[in-house]
């Protein structure tokens, strides 16, 4: 009716119990959410973050007890096993120089066959199959006009003939005339050495044209030739005016047989001379470094040795 006073809503409730009844859910809720929901102390919560911080680093970084010493590993047990690795590494340096070896051989005695001019050898020598075990190689460096140089040795320190091959068996001491072929293969001058080869049976004929500019590579074809045919302790090469005391070279070599990757001979070292017109004038001489730079420490090439390992790397490099 419209002159009544209290409302009701169209469901028969009147809006005043609805307005009491929100008022009333809202403390009830207020009430229920203060009891439930503790708000926690800050300090407690920066104590349990500490807490789970240490407790972090402690599994990341391991306690060390400073105090206790490991004393399981005694210094017997390291000594033992640094010898036990250095025995390994000797074994495994052998094996690698003896395998450089047979590459070295196997190069060489294919490279006569097949490199450059065909290699000058006796009609009827046969090719050595097996390597001969030997002390050392002592290659004499020759030329078709020194044959005044070569009868001067074998008059004096250079046994010759069954001598020589007695040396060879007893001391493992080879000594050869080293000597290529000329221009003309079969020429006057290599019939010449055919001649004395045939007489003194004391010559190493390489696969190689002579010649004064060709001496850096005739040195590295004999080396290689050497060590295909001889299994020596030591390569030694010597120049045809250079007089030998065998005892001493023996000897002096003997004292370094056990050491690897040996260069020995009458060593020196000296000023790179810059200045044009001097003697000895060096014209690369800015390869050596600044002005007054010396020469690296090295062997006169009269004569000088090197260890089957630097042998064979020259063989297997060349």
């Amino acid at each position: 009716m419209p002159g009544s006073r209290g409302h009701k809503a169209a469901n028969g409730v009147s809006t005043r119990w609805v307005s009491v009844f929100c008022i009333a859910s809202f403390c009830f809720g207020v009430l229920v959410i203060n009891r439930l929901w503790v708000i926690p102390d800050p300090v407690k919560i920066d104590e349990e973050a500490s807490s789970m911080k240490k407790n972090q680093l402690g599994e990341l970084q391991p306690i060390v007890n400073c105090d206790k010493k490991d004393t399981s590993v005694q210094a017997g047990d390291i000594l033992s096993q640094v010898s036990q690795t250095h025995d390994v590494i000797m074994t495994l340096d052998k094996t690698i120089s003896s395998l450089e070896m047979q590459l070295a051989a196997a190069r060489a005695s294919k490279g006569d066959g097949e490199e450059g001019s065909p290699m000058v050898t006796k009609p009827g020598t046969e090719q050595v199959k097996e390597r001969q075990k030997v002390f050392f190689v002592m290659g004499i460096m020759t030329a078709f006009s020194s044959r005044k140089r070569r009868d001067s040795i074998r008059e004096t320190w250079m046994p010759q003939g069954k001598e020589l091959k007695k040396l060879e068996k007893e001391k493992g001491i080879v000594i050869r005339f080293v000597i290529g072929h000329s221009a003309t293969p079969g020429g006057v001058l290599d019939r010449t050495i055919d001649a004395e080869e045939t007489q003194h049976k004391d010559f190493l004929r390489l696969n190689h044209i002579e010649g004064y500019h060709e001496l850096s590579s005739k040195t590295q074809i004999y080396f290689s030739t050497a060590v295909a045919r001889w299994d020596a302790d030591f390569y030694i090469k010597v120049d045809d005016d250079v007089h030998i005391n065998l005892g001493m070279v023996g000897s002096t070599l003997a004292r370094h047989r056990s050491k690897p990757r040996v260069y020995t001979g009458c060593m020196k070292s000296g000023p790179v001379l810059s200045q044009t017109g001097v003697k000895y004038h060096e014209p690369e001489y800015w390869k050596f470094g600044e002005e007054g730079n010396k020469y690296f420490r090295h062997a006169t090439g009269q004569i000088y040795a090197l260890s089957k390992d630097l042998a064979t790397y020259i063989s297997v490099n060349r």
